[in-house]
């Protein structure tokens, strides 16, 4: 779909103040060490970090390990998300679990899932099963409780003319509960991508397993400040694009939504 004329230099603009702005965040890097505020043993010249970089784009090894970090974020966001929309329906749509299962979400769901690293390494030892827990449990929580809103926002007014009406149970749910449902879903799926990819960085640092996070921790216990900087640099712009993938699908999913209808009115 093309952009009304109007919008097209609204999205320009927008475009060259956020260039603008990583601009003038890598000069300011640049300038610290430089004019001497900083020891550039501990924050180095961010040209030498894009360099390091540059290297690093070119070596298999690096991808492989890029690779295993994905997987594991890929495969525990499936997981969290089929539970956590599962059980989310269920409860959503019985008031009497609802009430029921409130005071053990709201003690489950604030406990820190690095203090279940120890659980997850005395289960399954230095794998990937044990990286696959905590990041589950973190991710399935933001869609759990998002899936469960939105199954109980249907209007009842809307869910009785449906009654009256004589609509099936599967009518009901494609053209009420589904609609209603979708926007809490799509967004508590985009906060469960970041956070699952925040726990599989972690769960790698800590546990030890092939990926980004060991590379990481690999280049601080050597004192490679250049390569450390490089892989957080490189973890930023995956955290960036996981966003940004999930947020254009949920624009176009939502397309007919009030909610992205009106960010495309500003």
């Amino acid at each position: 779909m093309r952009l009304p004329p109007t919008r097209r230099p609204r999205a320009s603009r927008r475009a060259l103040l956020g260039v603008a702005g990583l601009a003038g965040f890598l000069a300011v890097w640049q300038s610290v060490p430089a004019l001497g505020l900083i020891d550039p043993q501990y924050l180095p010249y961010v040209t030498d970090v894009l360099a390091r970089l540059s290297e690093q784009l070119v070596d298999l090894a690096f991808w492989r390990r890029l690779g295993s970090t994905m997987t594991s974020w890929a495969i525990g966001l499936t997981v969290a998300t089929i539970a956590a929309v599962g059980l989310g329906t269920v409860v959503g749509l019985v008031p009497f679990l609802r009430r029921a299962t409130h005071t053990m979400v709201e003690f489950l769901r604030p406990i820190p899932s690095v203090a279940l690293i120890p659980l997850a390494v005395l289960m399954f030892g230095i794998q990937r099963q044990a990286a696959l827990v905590i990041i589950v449990y973190a991710s399935f929580w933001q869609v759990f409780v998002q899936v469960i809103y939105g199954v109980a926002d249907v209007d009842t007014v809307a869910r009785d003319t449906a009654l009256s009406f004589g609509l099936r149970r599967w009518e009901r749910w494609t053209h009420l509960v589904l609609p209603t449902t979708l926007p809490y879903l799509l967004t508590g799926l985009r906060l469960a991508a970041a956070v699952a990819l925040i726990l599989a960085v972690t769960a790698e640092m800590v546990i030890g397993n092939p990926g980004l996070g060991r590379m990481i921790e690999l280049s601080r216990s050597a004192g490679d400040a250049v390569g450390l900087y490089a892989l957080v640099v490189v973890t930023g712009l995956l955290g960036l694009a996981v966003n940004l993938v999930f947020r254009f699908v949920e624009r176009r999913t939502l397309s007919w939504h009030e909610s992205v209808r009106g960010e495309r009115a500003l």
